[in-house]
């Protein structure tokens, strides 16, 4: 191109001045043969000159269209680089394959530098030299164990898909959400491999119209954007060979995760099945034992043997269900055997109190001692509670705390709900004031009247007074202890108000003891005290005796001698 510029130069010079020549043989008029001669090799190269302008036109018209085609086909592979961002995953993992092996080569010239120098560095710079070069090495060396891995085949790791856990056996129904879970796991790591390869379906797509625009320029450039066309199109081959690989492994790996989850699915299948069977169970036998309860309660009319036989019947009722669980979820029996022999012995040790108030309320319910109703009293600590069973649970007993001698006497409080362990049945006190058929208790008075009183005849009011108000009671009482010897040996079977007398130092204690109803005492007390009191107070020769103070006067003296204290 430069020379051809060079030649349209000199044909214009030439041109210019075989123009101004003519011009001025015209303007004198000497025109000759040989001037015509010349004009003609003018005009002819004056035609030259003009094709080859024409040529330069053409030449340029043709460089201008080439830029122009170059700009729009950058324009266009500048639009494709900026879709194929930095941030996909498989350009990433691309580059630092790239990176690694260029590390990688950088590092093997060091090491054969190294070992060059190792052998010939005579001179300081050479000593120099080698040590930047080990420090270099230490550098290069670290990020190659960085990039472990990268080196050998890029996208290794996007390559292979997720691991396959295995697959748990689902063995009870706490499973089944394991089993749905991993259900769910499964499937979103096929979806996040699928997608990996639908990204690099689409990244490969782009790189296709990449390297066809590569081809486009290298045609119109080959110095420039070849050695970019063969860089583009080798990238293509590898992330084509990954997709090869990719399309195969997902066959492959949809092909297992459908046997996974088949597995997992069966494994569900059966533990709703055995839930049903387990359900259709357990209902037949809470409407069994619903049934039971309206036999019971339709032809057991005492309150406190139904309480029992309900409490009887719902403990049978939860051990049954519990059986049927354990024997639907331990296929071997002697393994739940075995589990339970060495869990029971652990947890003996750790929980003995627990188990000694199971074994205590076996005693209780079985052997009869205490039941629902009864009033019983308990030494607990020090402390004295007397109260109604309310309940009897497998750990403890329930009693509401009335309002009796021992609350007047020592707590000075009652109707607090009580709560003892069932192992203090083997431990501590505990009276039961209302066993089997027993419905009254012994209870007594004591009044003391003065020496000089008539005894007898005290004795005799105290006993007309008990035997009016406890004879109900007695009679009762009587009946019950017929129907107790069949149960127990029973010797003295007297219940006849009993009244006894005892010298005191202050004076002669009478006491009256009568039967009376276990839950009501306190109220038979209060009566037959103040119907003796009242009868007393009737008589000239009974006097009950209390604190006083007598004071002797010597009246000669006028002043007090002696004084004593004594009950009159």
């Amino acid at each position: 191109m430069k020379g051809l510029s060079g030649l349209f130069i000199f044909f214009f010079i030439s041109v210019s001045s075989i123009y101004a020549t003519e011009n001025s043989l015209v303007q004198e008029g000497v025109v000759s043969v040989e001037q015509n001669q010349t004009a003609q090799d003018l005009n002819a190269t004056k035609q030259a000159l003009i094709e080859a302008r024409l040529a330069e036109e053409a030449a340029q018209k043709a460089k201008r269209r080439i830029q122009k085609m170059i700009r729009q086909y950058t324009t266009e592979l500048n639009q494709l680089e900026s879709q194929v961002s930095d941030e996909n995953v498989w350009i990433k993992s691309y580059a630092s394959y790239l990176t690694s092996l260029e590390v990688k080569q950088n590092l093997d010239a060091i090491k054969k530098r190294i070992k060059w120098l190792s052998k010939h560095a005579k001179s300081s710079s050479d000593m120099d030299e080698l040590t930047g070069l080990i420090s270099k090495e230490n550098i290069l060396t670290s990020q190659i164990n960085k990039l472990k891995g990268d080196s050998s085949a890029p996208f290794s790791k996007l390559i292979t898909p997720p691991k396959i856990d295995e697959v748990p056996t689902i063995a009870n129904p706490f499973e089944v959400f394991t089993g749905l879970s991993l259900v769910k796991q499964i499937d979103a790591n096929y979806e996040d491999y699928k997608k990996r390869k639908e990204n690099l379906n689409n990244l490969i797509l782009l790189l296709r119209k990449e390297v066809s625009i590569y081809k486009k320029l290298a045609s119109l450039n080959p110095e420039k954007y070849q050695n970019a066309l063969s860089q583009k199109q080798t990238e293509l081959e590898r992330f084509e060979r990954a997709l090869d690989t990719m399309t195969v492994t997902l066959d492959v790996y949809q092909k297992r995760l459908e046997i996974a989850k088949i597995s997992i699915n069966k494994g569900i299948q059966k533990q709703i099945y055995r839930l049903a069977r387990i359900g259709i169970a357990v209902l037949f036998v809470f409407l069994v034992f619903f049934l039971l309860k309206l036999i019971v309660k339709k032809y057991i009319t005492d309150n406190e043997r139904f309480y029992m036989a309900n409490k009887i019947i719902t403990f049978t009722n939860f051990t049954v269900i519990i059986l049927i669980l354990f024997f639907n979820y331990i296929e071997n029996v002697s393994y739940l055997v075995t589990i339970l022999g060495f869990a029971s012995a652990g947890i003996a040790i750790a929980m003995k109190d627990w188990f000694m108030s199971i074994l205590g309320w076996l005693v209780i319910v079985f052997g009869g001692s205490i039941h629902v109703g009864d009033r019983i009293r308990v030494d607990m600590n020090g402390m004295k509670y007397v109260g109604d069973v309310l309940d009897i649970s497998l750990l403890r007993i329930t009693i509401l705390e009335d309002i009796t001698l021992t609350s007047i006497m020592q707590n000075r409080r009652a109707g607090r709900i009580i709560f003892i362990p069932n192992n203090y049945i083997f431990t501590h006190m505990i009276a039961n004031y209302t066993h089997h058929s027993l419905k009254t208790v012994w209870d007594g008075v004591k009044v003391t009247i003065t020496f000089d009183s008539n005894h007898k005849k005290a004795m005799h009011l105290v006993k007309e007074i008990t035997k009016k108000y406890s004879k109900g009671y007695t009679d009762i009482t009587r009946k019950q202890l017929n129907k107790l010897r069949q149960h127990y040996s029973l010797k003295n079977t007297n219940v006849e108000p009993r009244i006894y007398s005892f010298i005191e130092s202050n004076g002669i204690d009478i006491e009256a003891w009568y039967l009376t109803n276990a839950y009501g005492t306190l109220t038979l007390r209060s009566v037959i005290s103040t119907e003796i009191l009242d009868a007393f107070k009737e008589e000239d020769d009974i006097t009950i005796a209390y604190p006083t103070q007598k004071l002797n006067i010597d009246m000669q003296s006028e002043s007090p001698t002696a004084h004593n204290n004594e009950l009159v």
